[in-house]
């Protein structure tokens, strides 16, 4: 390897992230091993190999005899077990609560759906499917009801979307860094393959009245979550998912459909969804009003802010990790934006003097969660690390900072700033506002 490829192009040892796609570099895993050539150790594992296969009896027991039969759904590893969602419920209300993912377990970017994140209001209902039927009324010229097995009929679209509830990261407003892994804080967000009929097919059938100008989605929990959206959006690009990763959607994800609005809040992404109602006006239900709105410092109040604004954050390093001295590391993340595609994702390793453009892995699709990479090679000196996205419309991701000064200290939702990482001299990684 040549001292060209381990050449700094930003402070605290970032490099260019070409330098990814070079030939011959380790980076740290299990040990602090020194940064060799492959070659060099492909040549070092073929000098110590047996010169034959071993004796059977010095193989592992998991060779020695038959495995586990087929089973009818498979499941994850027993040594996996502790990936999980990690929930946060309401003692006097267990069906009222959270279950956030995992970020800082997982790598690429579609979330795994046994892991895709969860807020419920009143526990997750039961449905049975042969019952159940969207309501399409209102200001409609016709109103018409959908079972499952006709929308099953209908040509259907797929899109790899991002979901993100509009309180996740909200702890970021706190005076204080709180200090949890990426998934206890951050963990809102998910991304998956979502699959339905689109729902502009739906309401064309039914025949869109001239002064219709909002929709009102309700879901069939006992909560009866309803909210409004701007019938354009409904008209442009949502639709009636009915398939989550390939499968029926689960129970906790709205089986047996839900609203899937691409790139805005959650909260718009109604599960269970049984009726939607054109109106003239917005409903002006519980969550736009007493929840979903903020006062800013002017002394207005933000209302109806439905785009989620660009964002990224590092997953690993991250808080709970311990780096294992000075080597060559990955700088591994994920960005994602309402607005569009994730147009570039920028790293800095001394918290935000310099910065180098990290590589954004294949594919890069708008309203997806992107996932970036960048080279570094630590010293073993305190540094801060950053990352900072920039979607296609060129909204930049903001310090806190800035967002505080823009939006006070009232908030609570759409909470977008840039994340910092501090890396002290023995590796330990926290949170920090920087």
């Amino acid at each position: 390897m040549t001292q060209d490829a381990l050449r700094s192009v930003a402070g605290g040892g970032l490099l260019h992230r070409r330098t990814l796609l070079r030939r011959g570099l380790v980076f740290a895993a299990a040990t602090p091993a020194a940064v060799i050539g492959a070659e060099a150790a492909a040549a070092d594992a073929a000098a110590s190999a047996p010169a034959g296969p071993p004796d059977a009896a010095l193989r592992p027991e998991w060779m020695r005899a038959p495995g586990a039969p087929f089973t009818p759904y498979g499941q994850p590893s027993k040594h996996e077990r502790q990936v999980t969602r990690r929930i946060s419920g309401n003692r006097l209300l267990p069906g009222n609560g959270i279950a956030l993912t995992p970020l800082d377990e997982l790598e690429g970017i579609i979330t795994p759906t046994g892991l895709h994140f969860e807020r419920h209001h009143n526990g997750v209902p039961d449905i049975d499917p042969a019952r159940h039927e969207l309501l399409i009324h209102g200001r409609v010229k016709q109103p018409l009801s959908f079972k499952v097995e006709d929308l099953l009929r209908y040509p259907m679209r797929s899109h790899l979307i991002f979901i993100e509830c509009g309180g996740n990261s909200n702890a970021g407003w706190h005076p204080e860094p709180i200090q949890r892994p990426v998934g206890s804080f951050h963990g809102l967000v998910s991304c998956s393959e979502w699959t339905g009929v689109p729902l502009s097919v739906l309401l064309a059938e039914a025949g869109v009245d001239p002064q219709a100008s909002w929709g009102v989605a309700e879901g069939a929990d006992a909560f009866a979550m309803n909210i409004s959206l701007p019938l354009a959006k409904l008209m442009d690009d949502c639709i009636v998912a009915l398939y989550q990763n390939g499968e029926r959607i689960r129970p906790e994800n709205g089986y047996p459909m839900r609203l899937v609005v691409p790139g805005w809040e959650g909260v718009l992404n109604v599960k269970w969804l049984r009726s939607i109602e054109l109106a003239d006006q917005a409903v002006m239900a519980r969550n736009e009003t007493a929840k979903y709105t903020e006062l800013l410092p002017s002394g207005k109040a933000r209302q109806f802010t439905f785009v989620m604004d660009a964002k990224s954050l590092i997953t690993s390093p991250s808080h709970g990790y311990r780096m294992k001295g000075p080597n060559l590391y990955e700088i591994t993340g994920l960005a994602w934006s309402g607005r569009g595609r994730i147009k570039r994702v920028d790293v800095s390793a001394d918290g935000g003097r310099t910065w180098a453009q990290a590589a954004l892995q294949d594919p890069v699709l708008p309203r997806c969660m992107t996932r970036f990479r960048a080279p570094w090679k630590w010293d073993g000196k305190p540094v801060v690390l950053k990352s900072r996205a920039i979607d296609e419309t060129g909204y930049v991701q903001p310090e806190r900072t800035a967002l505080l000064a823009q939006r006070g200290t009232n908030g609570y939702f759409h909470y977008n700033a840039i994340v910092s990482w501090a890396i002290d001299e023995d590796g330990q990684v926290r949170h920090v506002y920087a």
